[in-house]
């Protein structure tokens, strides 16, 4: 049986076998939250919902993807729902051709992208829900450092992944390093290989409080040649974990084991968490062009707020406003509804799943209120 309506069958089905699954069963790893999942107004009668619901998109939400369709299953038993985790750009490029029913992105959409929106949506307009916030870790493999964060500025950062540092006892790194005893080896960058929002989010950083070391355009693909390269966040994790000297950025999630940056704030230097995270989002305006269904959030990069992580990911569930398939649009309902309940959230913040930072209740009631507007044309 295929699984997943989209232009990368290949892992789309392999990816929509192990959902079915798990949505089948409801098993997972993570623990159900002792009031089990739950959602609201039309969308409360969800084991009457079927059909196939299809996504694709952020590597990024890979976890939180798999908790969310697995607590999604206890409640819509009946929905074949699957996530290709292709990447922000190949799943917004599914959505717009109308592959997948939904995509998950680490940027926001593009003017064109919104113009196309329209029409993929049935004259409708695209949503743009920030339902998974996460730190992104810039991750090395230097073993004997033990487990001490390395202490790092945004400028010293840019000019590592730029290649103007090269070695890890260069005399900037020891200076935001003092008493450890840095190794006399090569730097070896680690960056995505696709075009990736996590790229995109980071570059941003680099660029706002780089202090002018970063001279690249933002975009979410990699400017700079040299280096290593891979795909996906688990391909860069899984890089940068194979060999010492490396260093690379990902969700924080999926840190695992390596070691982590501090990276400086105002005059401390602060490592990532699911509360710092969450601190620089609830501090950070809205985006100019946002409306009440794209709740784009313009991260404060450059902030001083004792405590917070301004290398932030914003991971937006991306749907339509309007859908031909009157079983499209209550699945997506539903499963939005689920993905931005308390429930939903606290399963993605769990730190056996993704340990992501819950979002706000005034945020939830602003998605709620947008996802309370899909219908069918």
């Amino acid at each position: 049986m295929t699984l997943s309506r989209t232009t990368r069958a290949g892992a789309a089905l392999a990816v929509g076998a192990l959902t079915l699954a798990l949505a089948a069963c409801g098993g997972s790893d993570a623990p159900t939250s002792s009031g089990g999942a739950t959602t609201s107004g039309d969308s409360a009668a969800t084991d009457e919902l079927s059909g196939i619901l299809a996504g694709a998109g952020a590597s990024s939400q890979g976890k939180a993807m798999e908790g969310w369709i697995a607590g999604f299953g206890d409640i819509a038993p009946n929905v074949a729902l699957s996530y290709d985790p292709a990447g922000s750009g190949a799943g917004r490029e599914q959505f717009l051709a109308g592959s997948v029913q939904l995509a998950g992105s680490d940027a926001a959409l593009k003017p064109e992208e919104l113009t196309a929106a329209t029409e993929r949506c049935y004259g409708g307009e695209a949503l743009e829900l920030p339902l998974y916030i996460s730190p992104i870790a810039v991750i090395y493999n230097l073993p004997d450092l033990g487990t001490e964060h390395l202490q790092l500025s945004a400028e010293t950062i840019a000019k590592i992944f730029n290649g103007d540092i090269t070695t890890w006892n260069d005399p900037a790194i020891a200076a935001e390093n003092d008493g450890v005893t840095l190794p006399d080896l090569a730097i070896t960058p680690v960056s995505r290989s696709d075009e990736s929002g996590t790229t995109e989010n980071f570059v941003e950083y680099l660029a706002a409080a780089g202090d002018g070391a970063w001279p690249h355009e933002v975009s979410g693909d990699w400017p700079v040649e040299g280096g290593q390269s891979a795909q996906g966040t688990s391909g860069v994790v899984d890089t940068v974990a194979a060999a010492e000297g490396t260093i690379g950025y990902a969700d924080a999630s999926r840190a695992g084991d390596l070691g982590t940056v501090a990276i400086k704030v105002g005059d401390e230097y602060v490592p990532f968490s699911a509360e710092a995270a969450a601190k620089v989002v609830d501090a950070s305006p809205r985006a100019e062009d946002a409306t009440d269904k794209r709740l784009v959030v313009e991260l404060d990069r450059t902030t001083t707020e004792p405590g917070a992580y301004p290398l932030v990911l914003i991971s937006y569930s991306v749907a339509c406003s309007v859908y031909e398939d009157p079983a499209d649009a209550a699945n997506v309902k539903a499963f939005l509804t689920y993905v931005a309940s308390p429930d939903g959230q606290e399963r993605a913040a769990d730190p056996a799943v993704a340990g992501s930072a819950p979002i706000s209740d005034a945020l939830r009631t602003e998605a709620q209120a947008a996802i309370d507007a899909i219908a069918a044309k």
